[in-house]
């Protein structure tokens, strides 16, 4: 038992961001095992995110932003008492650097960790008219500061490469003890295309609307099962739409409920720093994913084999048709899927690379 201190710093409660609890958070038990002591400083309290994405609530907001500032005040004389802090995304999310310069400062060992490449800027469309004041500049403060960086793709950990060269590369992972496989990954009747997400990126899977339109169009038995935004729509009223809430106890009997995940993406900068995590929670339940072939999903989905890579309308139409068509096709690419996740994108996979860094900053 080492007894050392773990301070998490990070923007979202804990285990409801995606971002944060299919990254880090998953491995607090391996942390705490190994004998260091975690504890967790969230800007963004509970009562925060229930209204967060959320349209209007101003003055609630404003509120709760207010007090996050005052509680990250009152953390800092604190600092000095962890052997280690662990910095996800921002300190504070507006305005420069000042709030990380202190914890850089205090920090006797500083590791950072980013998701995505949101220093590009990205929003969601509750908080749109807030992006000019988010600070950008924080994250590639924190990369130079930072004695080790971990990123979770290539071409985000080439990026952070510009200013500190100690990182580490680790994709968004899945708990397989938890995520347990369908038993059958194949389907009878009606088709359930579906894509779980966030506020901030369901508007990707409009980029699907002329495709599941063309569907309509050749009478395809299907609906669409959107999880995550409630307020999702199609403007083609066609198109059979289910949506949920995003629900941690149902999590994951609500992503079983899929025959097909979807992973639409457009071609932009911002994409290129995504680690696949949809792609990834649908593979670990057997469930086929198709998705847009860029970025670093080519090194998750091997084409036909463990899922469906496509480029364009017709691609995505086709890839539908011939998995809907072929039930040795689902078990088979089903199967693969499972096996993927559990041999190179699971905790047990990647626990031992967090735990290293932890000794070894």
């Amino acid at each position: 038992m080492n007894g050392k201190k773990i301070l998490v710093i990070c923007p979202y409660p804990e285990d409801v961001a995606a971002a944060q609890r299919l990254k880090y958070e998953q491995y607090f038990k391996y942390w705490r095992e190994a004998g260091y002591t975690v504890e967790v400083e969230s800007f963004i309290t509970p009562e925060f995110w229930k209204i967060i994405y959320e349209k209007g609530n101003t003055l609630k907001k404003v509120y709760w932003t207010i007090y996050g500032y005052v509680r990250r005040f009152l953390l800092l004389p604190r600092i000095r008492n962890y052997d280690i802090v662990y910095n996800f995304l921002w300190v504070s999310p507006f305005g420069k650097p000042m709030m990380e310069y202190f914890v850089a400062k205090l920090a006797r060992k500083l590791v950072y960790d980013i998701d995505d490449m949101v220093f590009l800027g990205h929003s969601s469309e509750a908080n749109r008219k807030l992006q000019a004041i988010k600070g950008k500049t924080k994250m590639i403060y924190m990369m130079k500061k930072a004695d080790h960086v971990i990123t979770c793709t290539p071409k985000l950990d080439e990026f952070v490469r510009q200013y500190n060269s100690n990182t580490t590369d680790i994709s968004s992972t899945i708990d397989t003890e938890e995520y347990i496989p369908k038993k059958d990954s194949t389907f009878e009747g009606k088709v359930t295309i579906g894509w779980s997400g966030s506020h901030s990126t369901s508007q990707y899977v409009k980029l699907l609307e002329p495709v599941f339109s063309r569907l309509v169009d050749e009478n395809f038995d299907f609906k669409v099962l959107v999880i995550g935004d409630t307020k999702f729509s199609f403007n083609d009223k066609r198109i059979e739409l289910e949506v949920l809430p995003w629900v941690r106890d149902t999590e994951v009997a609500d992503l079983s409920k899929i025959h097909i995940g979807v992973y639409p993406l457009p071609d932009e900068p911002w994409v290129y720093g995504k680690s696949g995590l949809k792609a990834l929670q649908y593979m670990a339940l057997g469930i086929p994913p198709i998705a847009s072939d860029l970025g670093t999903i080519v090194r998750i989905i091997e084409h036909k084999k463990n899922g469906h890579l496509v480029t364009s309308i017709d691609d995505w139409v086709a890839a539908i048709k011939e998995i809907s068509a072929d039930k040795q096709l689902q078990r088979d690419i089903g199967a693969k899927a499972i096996d993927t996740v559990e041999s190179r994108f699971s905790l047990n996979a990647n626990k031992q690379t967090y735990l290293d860094i932890l000794a070894n900053v």
